[in-house]
């Protein structure tokens, strides 16, 4: 018994052909296991036939010879039932090895990725690679053992024919080939429309995501109507794409039947003048009805394997697209060594400082100074800024892997995202904290009505980014999301932009104890969470013009007070 997922490995992306050749190797045992069981099916459907013929010519009158005749087809028979659920999970094994190895490596090069992935490519593309392509790669494998039957009965049908008559088993190994060679012409029409029809059902995809999520603001500017015509008009250019890719598979599908059943016509009058001729026994041509129709099944199974390589290589095509991404922020070649202990963030840039183990607030007038300061102290755009030790030792973020920076620095804005699942597992993804310590955060973003708002308490179900909780609602939980990681250096981008000023002054009062003497930035405007911060550094223009601690600023930089207090200030003062 083997478990899944097993572990993915580095996969080969360089093209699709390769990614399918590198899924192959991953799991050769189970294809060939899987290959061996249909092909000796198959094998033993010719073997049926034969005895079938060399019972008849042997006579059935004798008992003895019926018997004996009739114990050998019930073992063929046997054997070919004993196969079949054997077989039939060998396929699904293939299935689900494959699929789960290309969503593994999939995740995770996206993971890897992070904000690349959407800015290199639209949503629908990557939903569309979740959603569609991985099962058509899963698909060939499934049906990889089609192609290893198809092999499997020609080479057995055409042995069988050529040894009992010389010329019809040369016509055999002549047409097959043909008839395989009769189909090429509609296989590259078919890769290029599935194409074509894959790229716009991503396109649409991405207007449907883009649809659900501005709803809202459609709503509110009368616009749903003209979107969702849009909408509707490009859901009929992908309908005609399905249309042309149908086209296709339709002729593709008629090949399948008439080539083999052309075959079938021709071998069954041959056969029939040979026998009239006296040159084969009736029992081979009984015989050789049967190898025809074996026959026949094989070269649709080479016929049906084909198309399905042709959808996964389009699939693929895609995922590899994925895989081959480069991320805007590569690692070093020679990564630094990263300072120990309790550290902050400099951000020469701009001029913002966060000594380790205090709480920094830092407030912008531009809010687009805001999203760049954070970004750079979290390494989402590159820059100059260093992460600082107690003792002044510095390193840049550049120099230091990615992951090491994900792990000790966390941005937190109010874009992050409420996933669908049971609250426990929202604020503690890996189950590690105890109810108690979720209690802790709880308390600390003041989001204590949240869990109180169900009776399931921890287990309540949230939906897809908590659309049930209002925005201040959802605010507090992602940031008692962030205070459940406990990172080393937290970065809060607004988080009480949304609440009432009682939850407010709650997170303000709250926060400052639960993040006592780790490193903490608040990038904020908020006079009550400022209030509590240790130093407060103001940016203008994108540089810092001031510091001090929030009530300093206050009284003594006009600008400072009107950004923090919303407040027009002339140039004598309030």
């Amino acid at each position: 018994m083997r478990s899944l997922p097993q572990p993915p490995g580095e996969p080969d992306s360089r093209s699709a052909d390769r990614y399918l050749l590198w899924l192959a190797r991953r799991e050769w045992r189970s294809l060939l296991w899987a290959s061996l069981l249909l092909g000796t099916y198959t094998v033993g459907t010719v073997l049926l036939s034969a005895s079938v013929g060399a019972a008849l010519d042997a006579g059935i009158g004798d008992p003895r010879s019926l018997l004996t005749w009739f114990g050998i087809l019930t073992a063929l028979i046997a054997v070919g039932t004993a196969i079949t659920p054997v077989l039939h999970r060998a396929t699904c094994f293939n299935w689900y090895a494959s699929a789960y190895r290309t969503v593994q490596v999939v995740t995770r090069r996206s993971v890897d990725l992070g904000p690349t992935l959407t800015r290199r490519l639209p949503s629908g593309e990557v939903v569309a690679v979740g959603t569609e392509d991985i099962d058509q790669v899963a698909a060939l494998y499934e049906d990889a053992v089609f192609g290893a039957a198809g092999i499997a009965g020609t080479v057995a049908a055409g042995a069988f024919m050529l040894t009992a008559h010389t010329d019809l088993g040369l016509v055999v190994l002549v047409a097959v080939p043909l008839i395989m060679l009769g189909v090429v012409p509609v296989l590259r029409p078919l890769a290029r429309r599935q194409d074509h029809q894959r790229t716009r059902q991503a396109e649409l995809t991405t207007r449907a995501t883009d649809l659900v999520a501005g709803l809202r603001v459609l709503r509110g500017v009368g616009g749903e109507h003209a979107v969702g015509e849009r909408y509707r008009a490009e859901s009929q250019y992908v309908r005609a794409a399905g249309v042309r890719v149908g086209w296709m598979d339709a002729a593709l599908s008629a090949l399948r039947e008439l080539y083999p059943g052309l075959l079938l016509i021709g071998i069954v009058w041959y056969g029939a003048r040979l026998a009239l001729a006296g040159e084969i026994t009736v029992g081979q041509l009984v015989a050789f009805y049967g190898y025809t129709l074996n026959l026949a099944a094989a070269v649709r199974h080479l016929m049906y394997f084909t198309s399905r390589y042709i959808s996964a290589r389009v699939a693929a095509g895609r995922v590899v697209r994925i895989l081959g991404l480069v991320h805007d922020l590569p690692d070093p070649d020679e990564p630094a060594e990263a300072p120990a202990g309790l550290c902050g963030l400099s951000d020469p840039a701009g001029g913002v400082s966060a000594p380790a183990g205090l709480v920094t607030g830092v407030v912008c007038a531009d809010p687009a100074d805001a999203t760049a300061t954070a970004d750079r102290l979290g390494r989402y755009r590159d820059g100059d800024t260093l992460l600082v030790d107690g003792a002044g030792h510095a390193v840049h973020l550049r120099d230091l892997p990615l992951r090491e920076v994900r792990r000790r620095v966390l941005v937190a804005d109010n874009t992050a995202h409420l996933f669908s699942g049971p609250l426990r597992e929202e604020l503690s993804p890996d189950g590690g904290l105890s109810e108690e310590r979720l209690a802790e955060v709880v308390h600390a973003a003041a989001a204590e009505d949240v869990v109180r708002r169900s009776p399931e308490g921890w287990d309540a179900v949230l939906t897809e980014r908590g659309r049930e909780y209002s925005g201040g609602q959802q605010q507090r939980l992602r940031l008692a999301r962030a205070l459940a990681l406990d990172p080393e250096i937290l970065v809060l981008v607004e988080p009480a932009s949304a609440v009432d000023a009682h939850s407010e002054a709650a997170v303000a009062e709250r926060l400052a104890a639960e993040r006592a003497g780790r490193t903490t930035v608040l990038v904020t405007t908020s006079p009550l969470l400022l209030d509590r911060t240790d130093r407060v550094q103001f940016v203008e223009g994108g540089r810092v013009v001031a510091e001090g601690t929030h009530r300093e600023l206050l009284a003594t930089v006009p600008r400072y007070a009107e950004t923090v207090l919303r407040t027009a200030f002339d140039e004598e003062g309030p």
